[in-house]
C-alpha cells in the first residue's frame, strides 16, 4: 500500500488540496484513512484508492452521467 499525502492526491487527481478537503467534508471523492481519532489528525490517500476513483469516473460521452441518463438506470432498479 502506498500512501499519499492529501497534496499528493490533489496533485494525481488534477484538483487543488482545497478541493479535496472539500470533497471529504462531503463524503464524495476517493476514500481516505484518518491517521488517529483526534479531530485535528491528518489523513493520508492510499493511492490503489485514488486510481479507482479515477476509473470510476471515465465516460464514454456527456450523456452518460446526465441527469436524464442517471434518471434512466435508477427507473429500472425495482423495490420490493
Amino acid at each position: 500500500m502506498t500512501l499519499l499525502s492529501s497534496a499528493q492526491a490533489a496533485s494525481l487527481l488534477g484538483i487543488t488540496p482545497n478541493t479535496l478537503k472539500f470533497w471529504r467534508h462531503k463524503g464524495r471523492g476517493p476514500r481516505f484513512i484518518k491517521n488517529s481519532d483526534a479531530p485535528q489528525a491528518g489523513v493520508a490517500y492510499d493511492e490503489a484508492d485514488v486510481r479507482a476513483f479515477i476509473e470510476s469516473r471515465k465516460f464514454g460521452s456527456t450523456s452518460a452521467y446526465s441527469p436524464a441518463a442517471k434518471a434512466a438506470v435508477r427507473s429500472t432498479v425495482r423495490r420490493p
